[in-house]
């Protein structure tokens, strides 16, 4: 459980200094894409799959925690 524990700090601190930023929230996302305008389409791209794997991390540190409780 401790292995895993780490490998999700460690995925998280990675996504954190990623050369593209990872959007802390949904609205900052939607922002960005509404402000780009249809340009930078693959940084926006990169943008939402960083997003979609700190939820999918989110996700699994959710059950850990729910059961180790």
């Amino acid at each position: 459980m401790k292995e895993l524990e780490k490998y999700l700090e460690e995925e998280f601190a990675m996504l954190d200094r990623s050369i593209v930023a990872t959007p802390k929230t949904d609205e900052a996302l939607e922002r960005f894409a509404n402000a780009n305008h249809g340009c930078n389409d693959f940084l926006l791209m990169q943008m939402s799959k960083n997003y979609g794997y700190k939820i999918a991390l989110l996700n699994i540190q959710e059950l850990l925690t729910a059961k180790t409780k």
